[in-house]
This record gives structure tokens, C-alpha cells and sequence, in this order.
């Protein structure tokens, strides 16, 4: 497979204090990859650091062979990697296509069909296109902040935590919508809450632990690690069980 994401060596510090110390991963062109770990581990970071949200403190990122580590956020969309954050963060007061369009000021025109593609994708904003967005409820808004980003085509969706908050039916919904965006040709790297949906759905996954990877592999392999298993599928593991 073609490495469409290296990431070698990356630390990032909010001030004095280092939250990412000296990680290295990589997601492959078609793959999705998931990113596991507990509250403070650094997904978070990890992901703003790699869209140009933040800047690090050494190591490189490399999208499509570019390096993009000391680009800013505007031009690392522009080179078809968008994030779409933990909480949304919609436009609460424009109406669910002015939001549409917002993701694409990128581009000088808006593609004809981009709108079509992310309808057919989530129909029900194409129901409420003229509807005030901020009058969405829950699960809605998270579509339109996940349409919104595919607006432009991105090789390489980064999703922060996109089921948080929702009702079990809509996240149901809402990871076989990222495994559709996948298969339609979007690559994703993906921090996700629910651990066992998220490895169900991953071709591979890194477990981050205080700033470091911990553990690696596929996501059966994942999801039989005694560890993985113990501490984010709430699973109780007896001694001498899988994963040791």
C-alpha cells in the first residue's frame, strides 16, 4: 500500500508542558486507522498537530510524500487533509447549506455535485438545507460537520470523537456512514470513544498512552489484546488470557 500519512518522531508541548513525546505511526492510502487511548493521552493533540492547529516541537509529517509540519492550516486543507473536531463546532446561526458551503472556501467555485455527494451521503441534510443549524438536533449537527469537510474531496479525514454525546441508534448510523466515506474512497484516521465499534471498523489502530504509542496492529488483533480488551472494552480478562 502507498503511505498517504508518516508521522515520525512528533513531539508537541502546550507550554513547558510535553504532551506528545516523540511518536511514530503511519495510515496507508484506503485504510482506516484508529487512534485509542484514555482521556490526556494525546489523540487530540496528535490530530490538531497534524492539521496545522498546532505547531510541534520536533519531529516530521508528511501527507502524500509533502511535508506539512510547518504549514499552516489553510494550506494543509488545501492539500486534501480536513479535520473535523470534537464538538463540532458548526455555525450555529447559518443554515445547514451556507455551513456546506463554508467547507469548501478552499475552492474558489464550489463543485456542482458537491452538494449532491454529501446529500446522498446524509439525506436528512438535504431535508433541512434551509434550516438554522444550530436548531439541529445532536446527531444532525454531527453530519453536518462531517458533509461539511467532505465539501472538498479530502484525501484524509481526521474524525475527533464523532460519536460523543450521541444516542446509541445514531452512532450505529453514524460509523456505517465513515466506513461508506471510506469505501467511496476517503482514507480516515480516527479517534472514537466506543474502542470496540471503532476496531470493528478499522483495518489497523495505535493505542496511545501518555503521549506514546503503546501498542500497534489490526484491529482483531486490538480487540484481542488482554490489555486493549481490559482497560478501554470493558472486558475482564482472566489471567493467562488472549493477548498476553
Amino acid at each position: 500500500m502507498t503511505t498517504l500519512l508518516d508521522v515520525r518522531d512528533l513531539r508537541t508541548a502546550y507550554g513547558a508542558i510535553e504532551a506528545l513525546h516523540g511518536i511514530s505511526f503511519h495510515v496507508d492510502a484506503g485504510e482506516i486507522v484508529a487512534l485509542l487511548g484514555a482521556n490526556g493521552a494525546g489523540k487530540t493533540t496528535t490530530l490538531r498537530t497534524i492539521c496545522g492547529l498546532l505547531v510541534p516541537r520536533s519531529g516530521t509529517i508528511r501527507f502524500a510524500g509533502t511535508r506539512i509540519d510547518e504549514l499552516q492550516a489553510h494550506r494543509v486543507v488545501r492539500l486534501g487533509l480536513t479535520m473535523v473536531p470534537e464538538g463540532r463546532w458548526i455555525f450555529g446561526v447559518m443554515t445547514v447549506e451556507e455551513n456546506l458551503r463554508l467547507g469548501a472556501y478552499v475552492e474558489p467555485h464550489v463543485p456542482a455535485d458537491a452538494l449532491d455527494r454529501v446529500f446522498q451521503l446524509f439525506p436528512r441534510l438535504r431535508e433541512r438545507r434551509r434550516q438554522i443549524a444550530g436548531t439541529l438536533s445532536g446527531g444532525e449537527q454531527q453530519m453536518l460537520a462531517i458533509a461539511r469537510a467532505l465539501m472538498t474531496k479530502p484525501r484524509l479525514l481526521l474524525l475527533d470523537e464523532p460519536s460523543m454525546g450521541l444516542a446509541p441508534v445514531i452512532v450505529r448510523v453514524m460509523l456505517q456512514t465513515i466506513g461508506e466515506i471510506n469505501r467511496a474512497g476517503t482514507t480516515v484516521l480516527l479517534v472514537e470513544q466506543n474502542a470496540s465499534a471503532a476496531l470493528r471498523l478499522a483495518t489497523r489502530g495505535y493505542v496511545l498512552e501518555n503521549g506514546q504509542i503503546a501498542l500497534e496492529g489490526t484491529g482483531a488483533e486490538l480487540t484481542r489484546h488482554e490489555g486493549v480488551r481490559r482497560s478501554y472494552l470493558g472486558i475482564r480478562v482472566s489471567p493467562g488470557g488472549p493477548g498476553r
